[in-house]
């Protein structure tokens, strides 16, 4: 998810009220230890009691793999303000694995329990510290012992992407697997992957018998894909629609891209990426409209009917004038 849920979009879907936190996009650690400045820049929440400003907890995510790098960059974002640090064992980027990073220490994993020993002797006990990992490299029965081993290290929870490293992104998923880490660890385990809509939630969680779910492309394919799953799981959700209403969901993101101060430029890229994930994944239709689009402005005329577009320009308008107003 990185370049997609940035400080903007952490805020828009914390304004949904239900999930329990997020998990931001990844800061990697590679030839020496994060400054602050960077933390505070690309998780400002960190400076807000690790909340988004809509109320969401969101946890601080490294990658890297030289311990004394991670363990010194945990807890500069600790003295900044994090309540939580994740790291990253999951990335499949092939840029990631060939610098040493994510889902390539999923090959040896002894070194999966040295980062997670080194990032949590680093930060006060009270700051809890997670593990996203991955099923394996190229096996999936790898998962057992990377579990084991980031469990070893002192990880207060895993969450567990049900594929390997060489199916990207392919299917199949195999929640079976996360299951039977379940057993076996002693600590929650998160499970993620290919949950597109309920009746996927459902088998994941009869498959891997976990309480706790990690949704991140599913969730911006469909944004009431949320709300399903935490009125499924008896807890507070505000819409249960299945019918999305791309406009306004899209000019919300806008308004709190603006809150943030986030460049113009930077926001029309977000709303591609965001209008390509829920074409490929979801309902929405305009994309093949809105991709060539060189304005904020141009984006929404052209995600609009032709015969509302007017009306849509003039609404959008309104909005951000609103929105500036209160800056």
């Amino acid at each position: 998810m990185d370049g997609v849920t940035d400080a903007a979009m952490r805020a828009y879907l914390g304004s949904w009220g239900v999930f329990s936190y997020a998990v931001s996009e990844f800061a990697r650690v590679s030839v020496e230890p994060l400054p602050a400045k960077v933390f505070r820049r690309d998780i400002p929440e960190i400076c807000n009691n690790g909340k988004t400003t809509t109320g969401m907890p969101v946890q601080v995510q490294i990658l890297g793999s030289d311990l004394d790098n991670m363990a010194k960059s945990a807890r500069t974002a600790v003295d900044c303000g994090a309540t939580g640090i994740d790291i990253n064992f999951g990335c499949p980027a092939p840029v990631v694995n060939r610098h040493d990073g994510g889902a390539s220490l999923l090959r040896c994993p002894p070194r999966v329990r040295d980062v997670v020993h080194a990032v949590r002797q680093a930060v006060p006990n009270e700051i809890p510290v997670s593990a996203k990992l991955r099923l394996g490299w190229d096996d999936i029965d790898a998962i057992f012992e990377n579990a084991e081993m980031a469990v070893a290290g002192g990880a207060s929870w895993i969450t567990i992407h049900a594929r390997t490293k060489v199916q990207g992104y392919q299917p199949p998923v195999y929640w079976p697997h996360i299951g039977e880490v379940r057993k076996r660890v002693g600590v929650p385990v998160v499970a993620n992957g290919d949950i597109w809509n309920l009746d996927d939630f459902r088998r994941c969680r009869d498959e891997s018998g976990c309480q706790n779910f990690m949704i991140g492309r599913g969730a911006l394919a469909n944004p009431h894909l949320a709300h399903q799953i935490a009125k499924e799981l008896g807890l507070p959700y505000s819409s249960s629609s299945s019918k999305v209403e791309w406009d306004k969901a899209m000019t919300s993101f806008v308004r709190f891209s603006d809150e943030v101060g986030m460049p113009r430029d930077v926001i029309l890229m977000r709303l591609k990426q965001w209008s390509k994930i829920a074409k490929l994944y979801g309902d929405f239709s305009a994309f093949d409209e809105v991709k060539h689009a060189t304005t904020i402005e141009e984006f929404f005329v052209n995600l609009t009917p032709k015969a509302k577009r007017p009306m849509a320009l003039i609404a959008f308008q309104s909005e951000l004038q609103s929105v500036q107003s209160c800056r």
